[in-house]
């Protein structure tokens, strides 16, 4: 086999998956962006999370050109990305009972904040922990993660309890157990993951559809601009000034 034909394969793979979320998510997408509506509108700030690669995506839609400029990154110290050595310590960190309630202990979340939660299993305790703590706070959650996970693993968390079971709303990313999507003879493992590109889409999904329902609410988004087009550090500039006091990236 060729390595264009396991390359077309891959993007089957990925397009299958994003068509999936498209046609059985939509509106669990559209509940999302409402909320994250609700929330700027209401004075409230926006947070996304997520350990090891779940980051990724959550990096994603940060400071992002064409994003929104109040989506701030909740940021747990060795487990963003792959930021740490050796890699597998973050891995371990996700397995911590009570590291969850130190970090919010010590992060600007409030009530009436937002919060988007990412975890491809979401069986491990620091996602876990993260959601409950955040909503006995008074933040709304939203849970990014493959529901696949809760039907064949075990909960690393004391409560046997997931990700998708303390969030406000849950938005299922389908990814297959294991992440991968190809399998070739004689290769003895699974390899090609597509989580990556298809959560980083149902994340921009969910800007998307917050940035219009602000606008047919009369509200106008503050979104970010390029840099590196003509007027956008001007026009990037006047989204800071007005909204400074829910942008945490910049301090």
């Amino acid at each position: 086999m060729s390595d264009g034909k396991l390359a077309d394969q891959f993007f089957d793979a990925a397009i299958d998956l994003l068509e999936r979320v498209r046609d059985e998510e939509g509106e669990a997408i559209a509940a999302a962006g409402t909320l994250l509506a609700d929330t700027v509108a209401d004075g409230g700030r926006l947070f996304a999370f997520g350990a090891g690669h779940s980051s990724l995506a959550a990096q994603d839609v940060v400071y992002r050109a064409g994003g929104l400029a109040l989506m701030n990154l909740l940021a747990v110290p060795g487990v963003v990305g792959v930021d740490v050595m050796p890699a597998t310590l973050g891995s371990a960190l996700e397995r911590v009972d009570g590291l969850a309630s130190a970090v919010l202990d010590t992060s600007p979340l409030r009530a009436g904040d937002a919060l988007i939660i990412i975890s491809l299993s979401g069986r491990n305790a620091l996602p876990v922990e993260m959601a409950m703590n955040a909503r006995a706070l008074g933040v709304k959650v939203i849970g990014v993660t493959s529901v696949a996970y809760t039907t064949e693993t075990r909960s690393r968390h004391v409560s046997g309890t997931y990700l998708r079971d303390h969030c406000d709303i849950v938005l299922d990313s389908k990814i297959p157990i294991g992440d991968a999507t190809l399998t070739l003879d004689p290769i003895p493992a699974p390899f090609a993951p597509a989580s990556t590109v298809v959560t980083s889409a149902i994340l921009q999904s969910v800007m998307a559809t917050t940035a219009g329902v602000l606008s047919e609410r009369g509200i106008e988004p503050p979104l970010l601009r390029s840099g590196n087009v003509d007027g956008g550090h001007e026009w990037n500039g006047r989204v800071f000034e007005e909204y400074g006091d829910r942008i945490f990236y910049r301090r």
